[in-house]
């Protein structure tokens, strides 16, 4: 069945559930037999209805309340996104009980503090490895005694030991606890990604993700409307830009599935969502794959040609109608180049929502060029993901869109970025300091973000107050818009603008490994490894030229006078990424204070 229109959307007509844990529940009263969700096993999908899968939340949930979760009560939940992970999200909340997210990519040290700071009272990992890093601290984290692992083995307690557990428990005691939930009732913890010190916990209430996701709904019917739509979830679901799509594409009954980053090619296709979400590498990573194998197969000059077309295809639809010449070429193009690249998102995507970090104008024009347009948002935890976004409807490439309905935007004197509605979080969990430090009496989140209005209303973001690089002269300066055009070059993997109490302003820079062996193919050189290339005269000078392309976006004091290409690459697995892949920047310093040396050794 498909998703109902606006006019029959039972919270439209009916009003807002008064909680999240009433979605499940109306989905499967309402429209019981709606495929909702889609269940991977090995490349096969399986349809889940509202009623299934509301028969499965109840299950587990009757376990939980067995094992003496109780509302409020904290649950961690660390695992990769999975069906279970929804599953498992569900539950909680028809308990009564928090989520608390922990990306499972973790460290013991990450997990402890978590699970240390918001007392939990359980624990549900993923696999065996998060099973014994769980093991390890059990000693230190008595409070925290039950945990249960989705991927159980014998002897371990899995989802299936808690269903049995919950059989026999009185299920008016779940009517009970769902009717005592309300938009004020606290519905997950999620940390901050924590670039500098320790993470802190976000609280978000029920009313904070039904305030954001209906808005979102409203404000983005391309992405819900289509009949036949779906979206495969791919991003973290510990990070809330995922989990707010995951509460948006349930309340609005879209069919929805699961996979990861690392199975994700193999899933698009089969999948075939019409929607996608993702962080702008991902849409940076498929365009150097294309120019790689088009650069194989001898056919860069189509190639660029091909890319030429889209963009300037793309740029003239903002001026109105594209020319018929235009309009033929890209026809041809679209057989020839264009598909090819479709194919990899299924073949049906003709949406994408990124956030996190800078597209690009030039990657934003391509890609709407293509047929797969990129609608660049704005959000933090604190505001419960998007807070601007762009729409089918209004769109400026090169911004992050315009306030979602019933949200205020408003730039301080200082130029931070000020937002205000009913999607901001309620404050840091146990640190009143800290709350009162970004929420004003005015209800004002300050987000230590820099930007713009334009007269239109759409955001730009110009930097972040917390990284603006002052150099010795005093000229303040923006790391994130330089490092976004270094990065787009094939050969760079990561760059880091650097600067602060200089007298000029440098560069880290990381190669990509795919990239470089491309290039070297191409250039009929032998296959080398990337730590063996940092000073190779036409490496340098590659990157030289994308540091150039960088340096004629800003003023000449704010320009990249010096790099340094590192032997190494800066990765979550390294400690230098955050799971959402922004740089940890203290860290990085930390550990290259040499390589940084280096850059002013001739200067200082």
């Amino acid at each position: 069945m498909h998703p109902p229109s606006k006019a029959e959307q039972w919270w439209v007509r009916d009003g807002l559930p008064s909680s999240l844990a009433e979605i499940v529940h109306e989905n499967a009263r309402r429209t019981p037999q709606r495929v909702i969700l889609s269940r991977r096993s090995d490349s096969t999908w399986n349809p889940v209805t509202a009623a299934e899968f509301a028969d499965e939340v109840t299950d587990l949930a009757l376990g939980f309340l067995a094992a003496g979760v109780g509302p409020g009560d904290r649950v961690a939940l660390m695992s990769k996104t999975r069906y279970e992970w929804t599953l498992v999200d569900a539950a909680l909340w028809a308990v009564g009980a928090v989520t608390v997210p922990v990306y499972e990519t973790s460290s013991a040290d990450q997990l402890r503090w978590i699970l240390t700071d918001s007392r939990a009272v359980g624990c549900v990992v993923e696999g065996q490895g998060h099973a014994a890093m769980l093991a390890g601290l059990a000693s230190e984290l008595p409070a925290a005694g039950n945990h249960w692992v989705l991927d159980a083995v014998s002897g371990q307690r899995g989802i299936a030991d808690l269903v049995a557990a919950g059989r026999g428990q009185d299920r008016s005691e779940l009517d009970r606890r769902r009717k005592a939930l309300s938009a004020e009732s606290l519905a997950t913890l999620i940390y901050t990604s924590g670039t500098t010190g320790r993470p802190k916990g976000c609280e978000l209430t029920h009313g904070n993700f039904l305030a954001e996701v209906t808005s979102a709904i409203e404000m983005l019917p391309e992405l819900f409307e289509d009949e036949n739509g779906s979206t495969l979830l791919f991003l973290p679901l510990a990070h809330v830009f995922g989990r707010m799509i995951q509460v948006a594409v349930l309340l609005k009954g879209v069919h929805m599935g699961h996979s990861d980053v690392a199975r994700i090619a193999r899933d698009l296709p089969t999948f075939r969502p019409t929607f996608v979400l993702a962080v702008p590498r991902v849409f940076e990573r498929i365009y150097d794959t294309a120019n790689r194998k088009a650069v194989a197969g001898g056919k860069q000059r189509i190639f660029g040609r091909a890319v030429d077309t889209a963009i300037a295809y793309s740029q003239a639809l903002e001026k109105g109608r594209p020319g018929p010449v235009l309009a033929l070429r890209r026809a041809v193009f679209d057989r020839l180049v264009y598909g090819k690249i479709k194919a990899a998102f299924g073949g049906r995507t003709a949406w994408a929502v990124a956030g996190g970090a800078a597209l690009g104008p030039r990657l934003g024009h391509f890609f709407r060029g293509i047929g797969v347009t990129v609608l660049e948002g704005y959000g933090l935890t604190e505001t419960t993901a998007a807070a601007t976004v762009n729409t089918r409807a209004a769109t400026r490439i090169g911004t992050v869109g315009r306030p979602l309905p019933g949200f205020e935007v408003r730039i301080g004197d200082d130029g931070e970025i000020l937002i205000r509605g009913g999607h901001v979080f309620r404050g840091y969990w146990d640190d009143p300091a800290a709350t009162a430090a970004v929420l004003d009496v005015d209800g004002w989140f300050h987000t230590g973000d820099l930007g713009s209005l334009d007269e239109g209303g759409y955001l730009t973001i110009t930097g972040r107050a917390k990284e603006i690089l002052v150099t010795s002269s005093g000229k303040n300066v923006a790391p994130g818009p330089l490092e976004d055009v270094v990065r787009a070059h094939p050969l760079v993997s990561q760059a880091m603008v650097v600067g602060d109490g200089r007298a000029s302003v440098a560069a880290l820079v990381t190669l990509d490994v795919d990239g470089v062996a491309a290039w070297l193919e191409q250039a009929g050189r032998p296959s080398t490894p990337v730590a063996d290339l940092v000073d190779d005269p036409a490496v340098l000078a590659e990157i030289g030229g994308a540091v150039e392309a960088a340096n004629a976006t800003v003023s000449s004091a704010e320009a990249i006078k010096r790099f340094r290409i590192l032997p190494v690459d800066l990765t979550e697995d390294s400690g230098h990424l955050t799971p959402t892949l922004k740089l940890k920047r203290a860290v990085v310093m930390e550990d290259f204070a040499d390589a940084v040396a280096a850059l002013y050794a001739k200067r200082s």
